[in-house]
């Protein structure tokens, strides 16, 4: 979950089911790799790697990090045990959390589409091809005051829109906090596409979100990009993420503990709803909070306390304690 503890998210079953088996079958010419580390493990653990979702999860219903859950992941750190943030949120809006927590941190941030270490290199990237995301523009020119296109930049362009109200009530705190890397667009979003983006990035209200879904799975290039969709029903606000073919939270974990040296039989994940599905389904110890949806509890996973009771903590606890 992005932000709070109200959201919904949709996913068809089918394309995830897609996306899962053509994340371990193809390598995509746009996928780019960087491995820093050159030690693999080889004495088997029961827990090597933590990968944590942020809001809902990490942070309370509030969005603040509780103490108790800043302290487990250090107790963890201390024990070995690597952790990676996987969050639907892009690298520099998840820096305020990366600063609360003095620990080493590998982050996969926009729902997978990029790995970073916490000093912003890029260790992974699974870029969304910008023919695709050209047409992807084209077939929805009637949201074109509700879309930007992201980039893995260094600079100011990193987000570039080309008629977004950022005054929205619920765009405008997102902009307070990212508008450094915040450019607008001098002509149209497609002329900006000189290079491959990571995102397409949608938002609206939860009906028009919802049509769009339908929309672009729809498309006949459908195979070429992957769709997440995150609802706030009660504030009626929705985001729809297009990301490259096959980019996942899972996916792109899976790619991770790979390159790490480590078996998915050592991963353990904690997540709050259907965006984290593929990495809870990929870990060998899975485990949901007890504010996650009932579709998400009803899966078999292990349950905790919800994130205001600090269901975070007691599930790493848990899990050094079986260590």
């Amino acid at each position: 979950m992005r932000i709070g503890s109200t959201k919904r998210e949709h996913v068809n079953a089918s394309q995830a089911h897609h996306d899962h088996e053509s994340a371990k079958t193809r390598k995509h010419e746009t996928e780019e790799v960087r491995n820093p580390h050159s030690a693999i493990r080889t004495t088997p653990l029961t827990i090597c790697l933590l990968a944590i979702d942020i809001d809902g999860t990490l942070l309370d219903s509030r969005g603040r990090l509780p103490d108790a859950h800043r302290d487990a992941l250090g107790h963890a750190a201390a024990r070995g045990i690597e952790v990676a943030l996987v969050t639907g949120r892009s690298f520099h809006f998840t820096l305020p959390i990366v600063d609360l927590l003095p620990l080493p941190l590998t982050l996969i941030c926009n729902n997978g589409a990029v790995v970073k270490s916490r000093d912003g290199e890029t260790l992974m990237r699974r870029l969304l091809a910008r023919d695709a995301a050209r047409r992807i523009l084209a077939d929805t020119r009637h949201l074109e005051d509700s879309v930007a296109l992201v980039f893995d930049r260094p600079d100011e362009r990193q987000i570039v829109f080309e008629r977004m109200d950022w005054s929205h009530p619920h765009r405008r705190g997102y902009y307070e906090k990212n508008k450094a890397y915040i450019a607008a667009a001098e002509s149209s979003l497609a002329d900006v596409l000189s290079d491959d983006p990571i995102q397409v990035m949608f938002n609206g209200s939860v009906a028009p979100m919802r049509a769009l879904t339908s929309l672009l799975r729809a498309m006949p290039i459908a195979d070429q990009f992957s769709v997440a969709i995150t609802e706030y029903e009660k504030r009626d606000f929705a985001l729809v993420d297009v990301n490259g073919a096959a980019c996942s939270k899972g996916s792109t974990l899976a790619r991770w503990v790979a390159a790490r040296g480590f078996d998915a039989a050592c991963v353990m994940a904690i997540g709050d709803n259907l965006n984290d599905l593929e990495m809870l389904d990929f870990a060998g110890t899975a485990v949901v909070m007890g504010n996650a949806s009932d579709q998400l509890k009803s899966r078999g996973y292990r349950v905790t306390g919800t994130n205001d009771e600090n269901g975070l903590a007691t599930a790493i606890a848990a899990a050094l304690r079986e260590r």
